[in-house]
């Protein structure tokens, strides 16, 4: 995921199935240390309802968006000096379960700087590891 506010975004939206219940998923995806153990090399919570991600050793500052418990997560990158920018990049999380299957699905909503391709397998890696999480 590129977090890099030069460049041209495109919202890259993905959905997967997950072998666990909303209640058990939802922790992994609204909580610094739910997403510290799958999405990048650490989060940490910061004040002001921000938390800050960790790929690579840099920073990647982002504002805490409405959640619905259980239900859905939204994270909006700040600009290098932690502050609001015109189009920032967002991520935002929803589980979503079928009625008639019972499965649960994990939509993904990427809005940032990078390429379908490279989004694609991405996601398909960080997923992988979330499904390994949750035994899922």
């Amino acid at each position: 995921m590129a977090l890099s506010d030069t460049q041209a975004k495109t919202q890259f939206v993905v959905d997967y199935p997950i072998n666990a219940s909303p209640k058990i998923l939802f922790p992994y995806l609204a909580t610094a240390g739910g997403l510290a153990q799958w999405f990048c090399d650490d989060v940490r919570y910061v004040e002001n309802a921000r938390l800050n991600f960790i790929w690579d050793r840099e920073n990647h500052y982002a504002e805490i968006g409405p959640q619905r418990h259980n239900r859905a997560a939204r994270y909006v990158f700040l600009g290098p000096e932690r502050g609001p920018v015109d189009d920032p990049s967002y991520l935002e999380f929803t589980l979503h379960s079928s009625e008639v299957t019972d499965e649960v699905f994990l939509h993904v909503v990427d809005y940032s700087a990078g390429h379908d391709d490279e989004q694609r397998e991405l996601w398909d890696g960080l997923v992988a590891k979330l499904r390994e999480q949750v035994g899922g």
